[in-house]
């Protein structure tokens, strides 16, 4: 499973959500779809424009957890 950690690196760059979305230049809902866990995709341009602005790497927001998968 992956687990999307972005609530965990906006609050190490003490950065709300809409600070994010002003400067990356995604909306607000879809930037929550992802920060909770609810996105099926993420576009890799995406993943860079966050990257850039939280000056972090993909493996920082992004993580795979074996056993953690739910029954579908």
């Amino acid at each position: 499973m992956i687990i999307v950690n972005l609530d965990v690196m906006l609050a190490k760059r003490k950065m709300s959500l809409t600070e994010l979305s002003e400067r990356v230049g995604i909306t607000q809902a879809n930037l929550s779809i992802l920060k909770n866990g609810r996105a099926r995709a993420v576009r890799f341009d995406t993943l860079d424009k966050i990257c850039r602005v939280l000056g972090c790497q993909p493996g920082d927001i992004l993580e795979y957890r074996e056993g953690d998968e739910k029954a579908e």
